[in-house]
């Protein structure tokens, strides 16, 4: 499986038979690069523009934007209801969470996630072995919060998303206050992970950065 950071919360997720899943793509107001992709299945977390633009994505695809079991092209989807904010959406509205499962390998993305999860949306989530965690704050759970739904979900790998970069037109945190609190942190050049299933067998958690360049 190959997941490849576009910025801000969009990831490009590729299973070994070529199934493309695209989560969350933005519009030119949020600074980074514009996603040009060919995608499948496209996922919604909610319906901000820095999240749901999907006149960028190209090809026969199919949009996902509810809560729910799905089965989509091969591949098992679970959309998870959670809330944007703290207040249950009173501020800004729903949020859902989505975990794929690409090869074998469970792969959950939280959106723009406000709150520290219950334990019926953990149990609903169910096993994660890598998550997509946004850390940035402001709109979503900041460093804090992030280190604590890691450890109620307890994956293999942890790839940050939704913080500041050199180009988000937002003012969030940088990634740097969530990386403070491990240990294992590997910061790629590149903006591709390739996940196998024998990268899950380790015992200490691991933080991927990936860069969107």
């Amino acid at each position: 499986m190959r997941i490849k950071w576009l910025g801000h919360a969009c990831f490009k997720i590729t299973s070994s038979k070529g199934i493309r899943i695209l989560t969350d793509p933005f519009d030119d107001n949020v600074g980074y690069p514009l996603p040009q992709v060919e995608a499948d299945i496209v996922t919604i977390s909610h319906n901000h523009y820095d999240h749901n633009f999907i006149d960028c994505v190209k090809g026969n695809f199919e949009v996902l934007n509810k809560v729910g079991n799905f089965y989509i092209k091969d591949i098992n989807i679970t959309g998870v209801h959670t809330y944007h904010d703290e207040e249950k959406g009173q501020k800004r509205g729903d949020n859902i969470v989505y975990v794929f499962d690409v090869d074998g390998i469970r792969v959950c993305h939280l959106g723009d996630l406000g709150h520290i999860l219950t334990p019926a949306q953990v149990e609903m989530i169910g096993r994660v072995d890598v998550l997509l965690v946004p850390v940035g704050g402001t709109y979503t759970i900041d460093a804090e919060g992030a280190h604590a739904v890691v450890k109620l979900l307890n994956p293999k790998i942890v790839i940050p998303m939704h913080f500041k970069t050199d180009v988000l037109k937002f003012n969030l945190d940088s990634v740097e206050k969530f990386l403070d609190k491990y240990s294992n942190v590997e910061r790629l050049r590149v903006p591709v992970l390739e996940v196998k299933n024998e990268d899950l067998n380790k015992d200490e958690l691991k933080v991927v950065v990936l860069n969107y360049k």
